[in-house]
C-alpha cells in the first residue's frame, strides 16, 4: 500500500504526458513555437523540470507531438466530415462547413498557429502541406461519390477548402448570425445546388442556431 501510495504521489508530481502536451499546446497557441520552452512550461505547472524528461526526450519531441496532435485532431476532424453520411451534395457539404464552426473538432487557432510555424521550418511546412493534400483528397472523394469528373471535384474542392484556410490565416471575424446567413449562397457556389430547407433546418439545430439570428441554448 505504501508503494502504491508513493507511485501515485510521484505520478502526480511529474505530471503526465497529455498534461505537459495540453501546456505545450497552450504556450504555442499563445505564443507561437518559440513559447513552447521546457522550463516555462515546467514553471506554469508547478512542476520540475526534470518531469519533462519522464515523458519526453527533449523539446524536439514535445514539437513533434505538437504537430502529431494537430494532424490527429484537425485533419482527421476534417477527412471524418467529408466521409459522413450525406443523401445529397449540398448535405455533405454543410457537413463539411460544420467542422469549421466546431471549435472542439477543428481548432482554427491551432491551424493558423502551425501555419505561422510553417514559415519558419521547411520540415514542418513539409508536414503542414502533406496535411493540406491530404484534406483536399478527402473532399475530392466527397465530391466524387456525387458524380462529379476529377477535374470538377478537384476545383470544387480547392474552392471550399482554400476559402475555409482563407478564413482562418486572415482571421476573418463575423458573427454567427452573418455567416449563417451565407451558408445557403456558399452550398451553391460549391456545388452547383441549394440546399433544401431540411437540409439547413438540420444544420442549424447541429449549431444551436433558430435560423432568424439568435443561437438556442
Amino acid at each position: 500500500m505504501e508503494t502504491a501510495d508513493a507511485d501515485i504521489k510521484e505520478t502526480g508530481w511529474r505530471g503526465s504526458h497529455a498534461l505537459w502536451l495540453g501546456a505545450a499546446k497552450a504556450a504555442f497557441l499563445a505564443g507561437g513555437v518559440d513559447a513552447v520552452k521546457i522550463q516555462p512550461l515546467a514553471s506554469g505547472l508547478d512542476l520540475s523540470r526534470t518531469s519533462f524528461y519522464w515523458f519526453f526526450k527533449d523539446r524536439a519531441a514535445i514539437l513533434d507531438a505538437l504537430l502529431a496532435d494537430w494532424d490527429a485532431t484537425n485533419t482527421q476532424a476534417l477527412v471524418d466530415a467529408t466521409d459522413a453520411y450525406a443523401e445529397t451534395i449540398p448535405e455533405a457539404i454543410l457537413n463539411l462547413l460544420s467542422v469549421f464552426l466546431d471549435d472542439a473538432a477543428f481548432d482554427s487557432r491551432f491551424d493558423f498557429a502551425m501555419r505561422g510555424w510553417a514559415l519558419q521550418s521547411d520540415a514542418v511546412m513539409a508536414r503542414v502541406t502533406a496535411a493540406d493534400e491530404r484534406r483536399l483528397a478527402a473532399i475530392r472523394r466527397m465530391f466524387g461519390r456525387f458524380g462529379f469528373t476529377p477535374a470538377e471535384a478537384d476545383v470544387r474542392a480547392r474552392t471550399v477548402y482554400l476559402v475555409q484556410i482563407g478564413y482562418i490565416s486572415m482571421q476573418a471575424q463575423e458573427s454567427l448570425t452573418t455567416r449563417m446567413a451565407r451558408i445557403p449562397a456558399y452550398v451553391k457556389t460549391y456545388s452547383g445546388q441549394m440546399p433544401t430547407d431540411a437540409e439547413l433546418a438540420r444544420f442549424y439545430a447541429r449549431h444551436r442556431f433558430d435560423g432568424d439570428g439568435g443561437q438556442n441554448d
